[in-house]
C-alpha cells in the first residue's frame, strides 16, 4: 500500500511538472508581446502591460531572471516539499506547512476566485513558466511547472506569514516522539537581530513644501525583497519591494498614497489547553460539558535521503480550534490563527491601487491582514497608522499572552474588531506618526491613542529603543524634505548606551582593582568622552557594542525568554555586578587585541558590508573585499538596522538582516521618492547590478526613483519584452 501511494504521489507530481505544450507557448508568447520591461540604469525592472494580469505575468518573468531560486524556494517552503530538496532536517518545517494548507485545499480556493485574481494568478505562474521555457540553462531544484493556484498556499497572502510563529521545536517534540527538545539553536542565539521594521509619516503642516511623506524601512533579512514598479492601462501604477514570488507591491507606492507594514505584536494568534480523555482506545478532548473526538488528519512527505526518497506519515491531530502544536501528556496544545488566503490576497493586490486614505481604508475593511501594523500618507495630506488589521474579539478576563483553557467556551472569539475599533491614528495634530515594532501608544507623543480605550490583547507591544529614538528625532525637525527625512531614518544616537554606559563608568570609578584600574584606563576614556553616536571611524562604538554584547551574552541564562528589549537592558545593569562589567570590557580588549592586533578598531573596520555570492546562504570571507557600515544592531537604538556577526570562519561582523530597501516619498503634485536596496537588483555575481549600490548602502545614500515613464525612458538600460 505505501509503494502504491509513493507511485501515485510521484506520478501525481510528474504530472504537475509536465512539459509545456506548443499552444502554451504560443499563448505565453502572445501575452509577451503585450508586456515591456524596461530595465533602468540601476537594473530595477519597471513593468508595463496592457492589463494587470500581463503586468504580473511581466513582474514574475523579471523576478525570475534576478533570482529564479529565491522564487522557487519561497513555492517550495509554501507547499510542505523543503525536505524533498534539503533531506529530513527540513522534515517539521514540511509538516507545519502542510498542517495549514495543502495544494487540495488551494487547488478548491482557487476555484472561488473572482475572474479578475484568477487572470492575475495565471499570469503570476504563466510569467514564471515562460521563463522557464526560454531559460533552459535555469535548473529548478524542484519545481519546474508553476500553477496559479500557488499563491494561495499562504493563509495571509504574504509570503512567510503567521505559521512561522508556530515553533519547530514543539513540533518535533510532539509529533516525532522524541525526547524533550531544547529550544531551537539559532547561529549567535544569545543576540538576534530584532525582527521587525520602521514606518514613519509625515503631514504636510511638518514639511517643508506642504506635502506629506512617507519612510518605508523593512527590516529583513538581505536579499528577501526586489524592488520593482509595476504599471498597467487598468489603473495599476505600484513601485516598491516585492517579496520573491510575489506578485503584488509589498511596502511602496503610488501616483497618490504609500503604505508601510512593520511587524505587529498584536494578538492575532491564540493557543488552547486541550485536556485529553482517552475512552475505549480513542482519543476525545473536553469541551463544556462534553467530550470531543480529536479530528486526525494523514499528512504525507516525501524525503530526500541520498539520491532516494522515502514516504514518511504523519497523524496529524485537530480540535475546533486548529492543530495540535505541542504537548505533554494530557495536555495538547492547538492553535487558533487567521487562515483566509483569498480575502488576504484580494486586500493586498487592492490596496496597491488605492486612490487615497478612503479608498485604502475600505479596502483594509476586509481585515485580512494578521501579522502587520500599516503606516499610510496620501497625496491629500492624509496620514494614518493602523496597529494591525485583523483582531479576533475576545473576553478580556481571560489572559490571552498565554495558552487559555481549550474546555472552557467563554474562550471562543466573538466575531473580529472592526477597524475602527482597533488601536489607530488618523491625521494627528503633531503632525507625525512612527512604529517601529514598539507600543503604538508613543506613535505620536500627545496624539497617541489611549491605552485605556483598548482591550490589553490589542497592543500587548511594549516600547523598544527604536520607538524612543523615533519619537526623539521626528518631534525636533518641522520642515521635513526627502533628505531630511532620510536623516532621521539615520540619526546614528545609541539610546540603547544611555543608561548602560553610566553604569560602566561607575563600576570603573568604584573599583580597587589596580590590574583593571590601568589596564582599563585609557578606552574608559575613549568611553567616557564618546556622545553615544556611531561611526565608522569611532573606536569608542566599537568598543561599547562588543562589551555590551559581550555583557548580554554572558548574562543569558539570567534572562527570562519573554523579555523586551528595554528590559534586557535594564537587567544587564541592575543584575551584573560592577566587576562583571569590568571584566567584560577587560575580556574584550583581549579579544580585539588576539583578532585584529590592536583593540583601537574603529567600528567600521569590525563592521562590514559583504557580497560576494549570490546563494540564499550568504558566505562570508575577511580575505575578500567590504564595505564599512557606520550603523548598529537595531537592539541598541539604531533606527538604520544592522545585524552583523562573527561567522565561523571570521574575525570581523557581517550583517545578513537589517536594512534591506529603504525608501522615501514625498506625495506632492508629482511624487518624487528615493530609495536604496542592499547590494543591488541582480543576484548573479557576474552583473553590473549584482553589487553596484553597495557603496551607496553601506554610506546611506540614496538614488533617485524612476517613477514616470518618461524619466525611466531616459535612463534606460535595456528595453525588451519577456523571452526577448
Amino acid at each position: 500500500m505505501r509503494l502504491i501511494f509513493v507511485v501515485f504521489f510521484l506520478v501525481s507530481m510528474s504530472i504537475q511538472a509536465q512539459k509545456f505544450s506548443p499552444l502554451e507557448l504560443k499563448n505565453w508568447q502572445a501575452r509577451a508581446n503585450t508586456v515591456q520591461i524596461i530595465r533602468d540604469n540601476w537594473g530595477i525592472p519597471h513593468i508595463y502591460g496592457k492589463t494587470d494580469a500581463d503586468a504580473v505575468f511581466g513582474l514574475l518573468y523579471a523576478q525570475c531572471e534576478d533570482d529564479f531560486s529565491r522564487v522557487e524556494r519561497n513555492y517550495i517552503v509554501a507547499s510542505g516539499r523543503l525536505a524533498e530538496v534539503e533531506g529530513e532536517e527540513a522534515i517539521f518545517t514540511d509538516l507545519r506547512s502542510r498542517m495549514f494548507m495543502d495544494t487540495t485545499k488551494a487547488i478548491e480556493l482557487y476555484k472561488t476566485l473572482p475572474m479578475w485574481l484568477k487572470q492575475v494568478c495565471m499570469g503570476f505562474s504563466d510569467g514564471i513558466n515562460y521563463y522557464l521555457s526560454t531559460h533552459p540553462q535555469a535548473k529548478p531544484k524542484l519545481l519546474k511547472r508553476f500553477q496559479p493556484w500557488m499563491p494561495l498556499l499562504f493563509s495571509e497572502g504574504s509570503i512567510g506569514g503567521d505559521i512561522e510563529s508556530v515553533s519547530v521545536t514543539g513540533l518535533k517534540q510532539f509529533y516525532g516522539r522524541q525526547p524533550r527538545y531544547v529550544r531551537e539553536k539559532i547561529e549567535h542565539e544569545s543576540e538576534p537581530e530584532p525582527k521587525g521594521s520602521n514606518g514613519f509619516a509625515i503631514a504636510p503642516h511638518n514639511s517643508a513644501n506642504g506635502n506629506s511623506l512617507l519612510l518605508i524601512n523593512p527590516h529583513t533579512s538581505f536579499y528577501f525583497r526586489s524592488e520593482v514598479q509595476m504599471v498597467s492601462e487598468e489603473g495599476l501604477n505600484a513601485y516598491g519591494a516585492v517579496t520573491w514570488g510575489q506578485f503584488f507591491i509589498y511596502q511602496g507606492f503610488n501616483e497618490h498614497c504609500g503604505w508601510m507594514h512593520t511587524t505587529s505584536a498584536a494578538d492575532v494568534i491564540d493557543e488552547y489547553k486541550e485536556t485529553i480523555v482517552k475512552l475505549n482506545g480513542k482519543i476525545y478532548y473536553k469541551y463544556g460539558d462534553e467530550v470531543k473526538p480529536i479530528i486526525t488528519q494523514k499528512i504525507k512527505l516525501l524525503i530526500k535521503k541520498g539520491q532516494t526518497k522515502f514516504l514518511k506519515t504523519f497523524t496529524n491531530f485537530r480540535t475546533t480550534h486548529g492543530p495540535i502544536i505541542a504537548g505533554k501528556d494530557d495536555q495538547w496544545i492547538s492553535i487558533k490563527m487567521m487562515q483566509e488566503p483569498v480575502k488576504a490576497l484580494i486586500q493586498s493586490y487592492q490596496r496597491t491601487k488605492s486612490a487615497g486614505f478612503e479608498e485604502f481604508k475600505n479596502i483594509m475593511q476586509l481585515q485580512a491582514n494578521s501579522s502587520n501594523n500599516t503606516v499610510f500618507a496620501d497625496d491629500k495630506g492624509n496620514i494614518a497608522y493602523w496597529h494591525g488589521d485583523y483582531i479576533p474579539k475576545r473576553d478580556p478576563s481571560f489572559n490571552w499572552n498565554k495558552p487559555v483553557d481549550g474546555s472552557n467556551v467563554a474562550t471562543e472569539y466573538r466575531g473580529i474588531h472592526t477597524l475602527d475599533e482597533i488601536v489607530h491614528v488618523y491625521n494627528p495634530a503633531t503632525g507625525w506618526i512612527q512604529n517601529c515594532n514598539s507600543t503604538p501608544f508613543t506613535s505620536s507623543a500627545g496624539s497617541s491613542p489611549d491605552p485605556k480605550n483598548y482591550p490589553t490583547y490589542m497592543a500587548p507591544d511594549l516600547e523598544n529603543a527604536r520607538g524612543l529614538h523615533a519619537v526623539r528625532v521626528l518631534q525636533k525637525e518641522k520642515e521635513f524634505t526627502l533628505d531630511k527625512l532620510i536623516a532621521a531614518a539615520y540619526d546614528s544616537y545609541l539610546p540603547g548606551f544611555q543608561q548602560l554606559i553610566p553604569s560602566l563608568m561607575d563600576a570603573y570609578l568604584d573599583t580597587t582593582i589596580d590590574t583593571l584600574k590601568i589596564k582599563l584606563k585609557e578606552p574608559m576614556q575613549l568611553i567616557k568622552a564618546w556622545d553615544f553616536r556611531y561611526s565608522a571611524t569611532s573606536i569608542p562604538t566599537t568598543l561599547s557594542i562588543f562589551w555590551a554584547s559581550k555583557v548580554r551574552q554572558n548574562m543569558k541564562s539570567r534572562i527570562p525568554e519573554d523579555s523586551d528589549q528595554l528590559s534586557i537592558i535594564d537587567l544587564m545593569i541592575k543584575e551584573t555586578t560592577p566587576h562583571e562589567k569590568l571584566v567584560a570590557l577587560y575580556e574584550v580588549l583581549n579579544d580585539l587585541n588576539n583578532d585584529f592586533g590592536s583593540w583601537k578598531q574603529p567600528w567600521g573596520e569590525v563592521n562590514r558590508f559583504q557580497r560576494i555570492s549570490g546563494e540564499i546562504r550568504s558566505v562570508f570571507d575577511d580575505a575578500k573585499p567590504s564595505l564599512p557600515i557606520a550603523f548598529t544592531s537595531s537592539f541598541w537604538g539604531s533606527l538604520a538596522a544592522y545585524g552583523s556577526r562573527q561567522y565561523p570562519n571570521t574575525k570581523k561582523m557581517y550583517g545578513n538582516v537589517g536594512n534591506s530597501f529603504v525608501a522615501v516619498v514625498e506625495f506632492g503634485p508629482k511624487v518624487k521618492a528615493k530609495s536604496i536596496v542592499t547590494g543591488g537588483s541582480s543576484s548573479d555575481p557576474s552583473s553590473k547590478h549584482f553589487f553596484d549600490q553597495g557603496q551607496y548602502y553601506s554610506q546611506g545614500k540614496f538614488k533617485d526613483v524612476l517613477f514616470y515613464k518618461e524619466d525611466v525612458i531616459k535612463n534606460a538600460e535595456k528595453t525588451y519584452r519577456p523571452g526577448q
